[in-house]
This record gives structure tokens, C-alpha cells and sequence, in this order.
């Protein structure tokens, strides 16, 4: 493995990724290196595509977590006013403590059933999340075989040229 190829094993991701890529865009770019140049590009957009999976995993769980706060808060609040008529309604020691205690089973178990729920929603929010990293990396992966497609082709036709007109690669 070259040294190139090592230091391309090696780029970072996050903000220190891309001003390394845009460092490696400007090097190439000036010294005239399109495959430096090349991979400085390809790596702010694997950079990009990695920071929009992440925001759009989060976006996600935002609003499962924001949709799934209103809905037990409405729950909540339904079962409170339910629960206050009903002990409203009773008349006796016992029925009041006899409902009291079948009120918290109930809420016991619906809490459950929402907790199930709720982790239903995440596993589908993280799904949706996992399936967006994979298709990023896809595309970068994508782009990396163009790339190298791209520079196998510009190696064949500097040789190419080089075949024609030797004296111009001494240049």
C-alpha cells in the first residue's frame, strides 16, 4: 500500500475532515494534482454526506421523542380526569380504595404498553437512521470507484500522449 493510499485510510470526518479535504483541493488545485485535488473533494463530500445522516438520525429522534411525550401527556391527562370522576362518583371507604388500586394497575400497565411502544418507534427512528448512513456510505463508495475510474483513465491518456509526443512529458 502506498503512502498515499494510507493517508487516504486516515482522513478524518467532522469539521478537521473538511478543512483537511478543502486543504487538499487548494494543494492539488495550485500544484496542478487533480487526484489530490479529486480527493480533497471526495472527502468533504463523504464528510457532508456523514454530518447529514447523523442530523437527519437526530431530526428523527427529536420528533419521535416530542411526538411521543405529547401523546402520554395526553394519555396522562385523560386517565387523571378519568380517574377523578370516578373517585368523585364512590361513596364508600372500601370502593374508593378497591378503584384506587385497580386505577394504578391499569395505569401501571398501559405506562408498559406505552414504554413498548415507544421503543417500537425508536427501533423504527434508528432503522430509518442506519438505512440513511448505509445509503450515504453507498454513494461515497459510489464516488470513490468513479474517482479511481476517473484517474485510471487520466493515467492511460497521459501515457497515451507521452507515446505520441515523448517530449512533452519532460517538459
Amino acid at each position: 500500500m502506498s503512502d498515499h493510499e494510507q493517508a487516504t485510510e486516515r482522513t478524518s470526518g467532522g469539521v478537521l475532515g473538511k478543512v483537511i479535504g478543502r486543504a487538499k483541493m487548494l494543494l492539488g488545485s495550485t500544484l496542478g494534482n487533480s487526484g489530490l485535488d479529486r480527493e480533497g473533494h471526495l472527502q468533504q463530500v463523504r464528510v457532508e454526506a456523514e454530518e447529514e445522516a447523523v442530523g437527519r438520525g437526530r431530526e428523527a429522534d427529536e420528533k419521535d421523542a416530542q411526538a411521543g411525550l405529547a401523546i402520554a401527556q395526553a394519555e396522562t391527562e385523560t386517565e387523571r380526569r378519568e380517574l377523578e370522576l370516578q373517585l368523585a362518583r364512590m361513596s364508600a371507604e372500601e370502593r374508593i380504595e378497591r378503584e384506587r388500586t385497580q386505577a394504578q394497575d391499569d395505569a401501571e400497565q398501559r405506562a408498559r404498553a406505552r414504554e413498548g411502544a415507544a421503543k417500537v418507534r425508536q427501533q423504527g427512528a434508528e432503522s430509518q437512521a442506519d438505512r440513511e448512513v448505509r445509503h450515504a456510505r453507498a454513494a461515497h463508495a459510489e464516488e470513490v470507484r468513479e474517482a479511481a475510474a476517473l484517474e485510471k483513465e487520466a493515467n492511460q491518456a497521459e501515457r497515451i500522449a507521452d507515446a505520441v509526443d515523448p517530449e512533452a512529458g519532460d517538459r
